[in-house]
């Protein structure tokens, strides 16, 4: 198999994947360029493709079928940047990764405090020299009742890690775990929404969910919640939290992921101006925390990326099944 890794980053995956071809006895070439129908020449002579998270339009999926491609793995966890209809219709074999929760779910844990004690505004006003207390009273966790929406592998990890501060946790999930019963009660969304003082997101970003968290679900929560989502930015409905900002109902944000930003991770803009006007907003606000989707970058998890995407591709060429298939 010759592999060709769009998107592949030299200080980090590209190390992992010398590694793995290394071991595992592949030929691979790669770029930092994101894929698109200009750069597509340069995965001629390969067979798959290793991608980010990136849209894989149609078009892009017409192309790289028609140099041979027949496999494409992504290095997220998410595959909702892949036309995966129309790459089935082709024959493709589409691939993602998996890889330790414990980095995302202990960021989300992160985030969760960082709202809770008002650490934007405290840093903020740290660096012009205002050391004075007033309007940065925070809330301790540990009084608080948290709720988590999904319980897969990462909010099942949430939880579990949630059990060492002594709070109240709440979990809602269409498919719930026996296993978290002892340490979670499970309950509908519209009474998580209700009861609790922290609401953090895990749900992967299926169709029924786009914009779980909207008007409605904002006027359910407490006075003062805060709303963590390191997640999927679709999850919310962006304008809705922006209102139940303004408004003062929410009590804060603590966001890893926004809707809208695709072609903006994990690029440097620093030069550009944004058509991003959601997000600029958001950044202003000294109660809410915007990082740039990066609650999986730890060295465990790219490795895992890396890894598992990539063995998918390898068992793909060798007609075998993998755990990592997107059917």
């Amino acid at each position: 198999m010759k592999l060709f890794a769009f998107a592949l980053r030299p200080y980090d995956e590209l190390g992992f994947m010398k590694e793995l071809s290394q071991e595992l006895g592949f030929e691979f070439g790669w770029t930092t360029e994101y894929p698109s129908l200009e750069n597509a020449h340069l995965a001629e002579g390969a067979t798959a493709l290793s991608i980010l998270t990136n849209p894989m339009t149609p078009e892009l999926l017409d192309r790289y079928h028609d140099m041979g491609i027949r496999a494409i793995a992504t290095r997220s966890i998410g595959y909702d940047h892949i036309d995966l209809t129309h790459a089935h219709n082709l024959g493709m074999r589409i691939g993602h990764a998996a890889y330790p929760p414990e980095g995302v779910a202990n960021y989300a844990i992160m985030l969760m405090m960082m709202g809770l004690r008002r650490v934007k505004f405290i840093l903020n006003q740290t660096a012009v020299q205002d050391f004075s207390l007033e309007g940065k009273l925070g809330r301790d966790i540990s009084s608080c009742t948290v709720g988590v929406v999904g319980t897969g592998a990462i909010g099942a990890c949430v939880i579990r890690h949630l059990t060492g501060f002594g709070c109240r946790i709440l979990a809602a999930d269409p498919y719930p775990k026996d296993e978290l019963r002892d340490i979670a009660t499970y309950v509908d969304l519209d009474t998580l929404l209700a009861e609790s003082d922290v609401v953090t997101l895990h749900t992967p970003a299926l169709p029924e969910n786009i914009h779980m968290i909207g008007r409605n679900e904002f006027a359910l929560m407490r006075p003062g919640t805060v709303l963590v989502n390191a997640g999927r930015g679709s999850l919310v409905d962006t304008a809705a939290m922006i209102d139940a900002l303004e408004s003062g109902h929410l009590g804060g944000a603590a966001l890893d992921t926004i809707e809208h930003e695709d072609n903006l991770y994990y690029l440097d803009k620093s030069r550009e101006i944004l058509p991003n006007r959601d997000r600029a907003l958001l950044m202003s606000f000294p109660n809410v925390i915007v990082s740039p989707h990066m609650a999986f970058y730890t060295h465990d998890d790219v490795q895992g990326m890396v890894y598992n995407s990539t063995k998918a591709l390898l068992a793909f060429n060798r007609g075998e099944d993998s755990p990592f298939e997107v059917r």
